[in-house]
């Protein structure tokens, strides 16, 4: 933004005119500073170079001693483009050297020391930072967000609870993009979606009216997984979209990653398939150099999904199994609870029930306990989903009937549509087949509602195996398009609009090469030679 870019201007011109080198170096670590707020990391590096390493003992533009000014800039560069264990390490560093002279940028590298270490999955060194913070305890509302935090990490589940729903509405300037985000962040961890959604609004609204640039991405990544947690996929991938190009001009591979992740969760409910592998493909692509286990979480739990939606229960149990396990090599701390849902049914529905029976009711005696304690409204509705799986045959009715009974009260076509297709799925293979007809027709109403293509199909299938004439196939005299696939037809629909392959891409979460493919295929299909036939054959 303009102001942390005339700073920087200003402060790169002084460190010309300084006296000596230490007083240059300082300013010049300064105006790297401000040109990283500004989302411009290649010109802060460029400064922390010029300023080398003769900023201990010197003195800051303001006159305030300078020493860990330049390690604290490295550390913050770090945190959105380098390995998250390096860039925690640096901001330690950082923090002991400024905590004597600059307690505000101390409480800043811890904040982002910690901040590195929830994205490494490093539940200890997460614990570690904040713990530092609280030596020199900060402002009261920070304090409640890191005590809470740290409770909830150590087990003190109900006490940290209590201390974050302090945090949803920060006390001070009610406008403070930090601050916000940190409501969000506290919102998702009590499982209180709607106020999460709230707080990542307004912090979104906060950085794009008073900056810093560089916090864009991580306003809307925040939002958008905050939206998904909602289930509202179509909103998460727009400003999902919108976080990624903010992170490609800003410089930030890391909020990339997470944000490839972020779309690829979206399109393992939207679609298509193609989109969620390459958004997936892409977040671990970034994940695995810098070591972001929460990035890698989401994109693996996304490809499960997708598995799932596409009637592959077998790789989907094979790709969760090792997100909803302990120790070294699993999935993120905070996302293991999430992915076992789609577990449990990937595993029941691939025949794994028995050969991981003691596995499974682990897992779902611990996904009770969690739902026990999260505000999440959807959590009751996917235990009992889970208790419905696992069920003896007499049983299974009444658990179907129990999570479509929480699902009336928290909402949510998403879901309730995945349990109406099990309900009918489990039906149908009883022979059960005109009682089946009810929950599938009703799963299939709510995908398309949800604009779940993919799972849409699925039910579809699962109405024609029903012998339901719902869910037969198109014929010929449906119309010219009934030959294509549901892609070519998005694809078609867009182009007959006037859209170019680049911008179908964007829409679509595609390669331009994707959809050029596609739009061939669609060409050859139809008889058609031109766009313009295409959009006159669509307008018939």
């Amino acid at each position: 933004m303009t102001a942390f870019r005339s700073r920087r201007a200003a402060l790169a011109r002084a460190a010309l005119l300084s006296a000596g080198p230490t007083l240059r170096a300082a300013r010049l670590a300064a105006a790297a500073e401000q040109a990283g707020l500004a989302g411009d990391p290649s010109r802060a590096r460029a400064l922390l170079a010029r300023a080398g390493p003769r900023t201990a003992g010197a003195t800051g533009p303001g006159g305030e001693p300078a020493q860990g000014l330049a390690p604290y800039v490295h550390g913050m560069l770090a945190l959105r483009s380098g390995p998250a264990a390096d860039a925690r390490e640096a901001l330690l560093a950082a923090a002991a050297l400024l905590g004597p002279h600059d307690p505000r940028r101390a409480l800043d590298a811890l904040l982002g020391a910690a901040e590195a270490a929830w994205a490494a999955g490093d539940a200890l060194g997460y614990l570690d930072a904040m713990n530092r913070l609280g030596r020199t305890p900060p402002e009261a509302g920070l304090e409640q967000y890191r005590a809470g935090m740290c409770a909830v990490l150590e087990g003190r589940t109900a006490e940290g609870h209590a201390l974050l729903r302090h945090c949803l509405d920060p006390a001070g300037d009610p406008g403070a993009p930090a601050a916000l985000l940190r409501a969000g962040a506290a919102a998702l961890v009590l499982g209180d979606v709607a106020a999460a959604c709230r707080a990542g609004a307004r912090a979104l609204a906060a950085v794009r009216t008073r900056g810093p640039d560089a916090l864009l991405p991580q306003a809307l990544e925040h939002l958008a997984y905050a939206e998904l947690r909602a289930g509202r996929h179509s909103g998460a991938r727009a400003h999902a979209l919108e976080g990624l190009h903010a992170a490609r001009r800003t410089g930030q591979p890391n909020s990339s990653a997470h944000l490839h992740a972020v779309l690829a969760l979206a399109a393992s409910v939207e679609g298509p398939a193609e989109a969620c592998a390459a958004h997936a493909d892409a977040a671990l692509a970034g994940a695995g150099p810098h070591g972001l286990a929460q990035a890698a979480t989401l994109a693996t739990w996304a490809r499960g999904r997708a598995d799932l939606a596409s009637g592959r229960p077998g790789e989907a149990a094979a790709r969760l199994a090792p997100l909803v396990g302990t120790g070294p090599g699993r999935g993120h701390f905070a996302a293991r609870m999430l992915a076992v849902p789609c577990w449990v049914e990937a595993a029941v529905l691939g025949g794994r029930q028995h050969e991981e029976s003691r596995e499974l009711h682990a897992a779902v005696d611990e996904f009770a306990s969690w739902a026990a304690r999260t505000a999440d409204p959807g959590a009751p509705a996917q235990l009992a989903r889970c208790r419905a799986l696992l069920a003896p045959a007499d049983e299974a009715d009444a658990r179907y009937a129990e999570a479509l009974a929480h699902h009336g009260r928290a909402g949510g076509d998403f879901e309730r549509a995945r349990t109406h297709l099990l309900h009918g799925q489990w039906l149908r293979r009883r022979r059960r087949t005109r009682e089946a007809r009810g929950p599938l027709r009703d799963a299939l109403v709510a995908f398309q509602r949800s604009s779940a293509r993919a799972w849409a199909d699925r039910a579809a299938g699962e109405l024609r195996a029903a012998r339901d004439p719902v869910g037969a196939p198109r014929k010929a005299a449906d119309g010219p398009t009934a030959a294509l696939t549901p892609q070519q037809l998005r694809i078609a629909r867009c182009v007959a609009e006037g859209a170019t392959n680049r911008e179908v891409a964007l829409r679509l979460s595609l390669s331009p090469r994707t959809v050029d493919h596609h739009l061939r295929n669609v060409f050859a299909a139809l008889g058609i030679r031109s766009r313009t036939e295409l959009a006159r054959l669509l307008a018939g």
